[in-house]
């Protein structure tokens, strides 16, 4: 993709200070207010900064209060990831878990690279060029590119694929030659994430899978993790972290979620563990996951019953709330900050604690 078309697509810059948070909406005269008490007030600490800007959402009123650490006085705990740079792969939209986590890095100063699936990557280019995805209004994506990540190197990919013409006008997407396009655009980065998942037979139970089809969805979701650090791992910078998403019916049986799906988050996971050792130990690179509970998103709707999915994660989880994609995004922003530089092979639950739920609570045995 050539500079031209990377310059279009171009979004207002996130500011480079840190939510306080996202709930807190006052106006300018009662933080003068409060500043001005504490200032004139003896025994208390000089406080951090405060900057200004305006909301995500032009729904809400006010302004959303973003606090920085200053010069001197107290440090508190920000989520700074100013200077750092992420590689997300697998945003397409603007409704998923990859585009909250992008909008969660750039909030917290990261530079935000993402790669796209190629058939999608029109659509994509062309929303964000129209403005069309309000909801990263403060996000600035420095560079799309295509990628396919079941494709290590153009030499795995069949000819049927290449005279696609869903792939045409797109070159250098498979794994290895985006790692090197980012590293001849940008040098290193410090931050990749997984968010990729695909099963062209998640709607069949398990016993009537077939083995294309189980194959198709260990490569699209837990292969294609391996390939990205592989590739991605020699461009990292030492103390980067990198995450993906994984889901309950790794561990849990989720009738409905088939086609080999579950098998390939159980082996996502696995692999967490092992990657954690291996890069940690050859790049000092940590790894994570997080298994998020249901969410709406356009690609979750090829299950099939993703809002029932929802539905049930409410009434039985032991947080009755919905679900929202931020909480998702901040809890990766969390993990890959120097907050978690001690947090390396682990699988973080992200589901409201439904994980923690052995019996349903809407379950006919109890509620007859």
């Amino acid at each position: 993709m050539g500079a031209s078309s990377a310059a279009g697509m171009q979004m207002l810059a996130a500011r480079p200070c840190i939510s306080a948070s996202q709930g807190m909406l006052t106006s300018r005269a009662a933080f003068s207010r409060v500043e001005r008490a504490l200032s004139s007030t003896t025994g208390f600490a000089k406080c951090p900064k405060i900057c200004y800007s305006m909301p995500l959402s032009s729904k809400r009123s006010g302004v959303v209060v973003r606090a920085m650490s200053g010069e001197s006085g107290p440090q508190g705990l920000p989520i700074d990831l100013r200077g750092k740079r992420a590689f997300i792969a697998g945003v397409a939209d603007d409704n998923g878990y990859g585009w909250a986590i992008a909008k969660a890095l750039a909030a917290a100063g990261a530079e935000i690279l993402v790669g796209t699936w190629v058939p999608a990557l029109n659509i994509f280019e062309t929303s964000l060029r129209r403005g069309k995805l309000p909801d990263g209004s403060l996000m600035d994506i420095v560079k799309v590119y295509p990628l396919d990540a079941v494709y290590d190197s153009p030499e795995d990919v069949p000819e049927d694929v290449k005279s696609n013409k869903r792939y045409a006008g797109s070159s250098k997407w498979t794994v290895k030659e985006v790692a090197e396009s980012v590293k001849d655009d940008y040098g290193s980065i410090d931050i990749l994430v997984h968010s990729l998942a695909n099963g062209p037979e998640v709607t069949k139970p398990l016993l009537e899978t077939s083995r294309r089809g189980y194959l198709a969805a260990i490569s699209a979701s837990s292969y294609s993790y391996v390939s990205l650090l592989q590739h991605f791992l020699p461009i990292m910078n030492p103390g980067g972290a990198s995450i993906s998403l994984t889901y309950i019916a790794s561990e849990r049986a989720i009738p409905g979620y088939g086609g080999g799906m579950s098998s390939a988050k159980a082996a996502l996971e696995s692999d967490t563990r092992v990657l954690a050792f291996e890069a940690g130990r050859k790049g000092q690179i940590r790894v994570n996951t997080i298994s998020a509970g249901p969410l709406g998103s356009r690609a979750a709707k090829a299950i099939g019953f993703i809002e029932k999915m929802i539905e049930y994660s409410y009434v039985n989880a032991p947080l009755q709330k919905e679900l929202l994609a931020d909480e998702v995004g901040n809890a990766a922003a969390f993990l890959v900050s120097p907050l978690a530089s001690a947090i390396t092979g682990s699988t973080v639950y992200v589901d409201n604690g439904l994980n923690t739920m052995g019996l349903a609570v809407d379950s006919p045995t109890i509620t007859s």
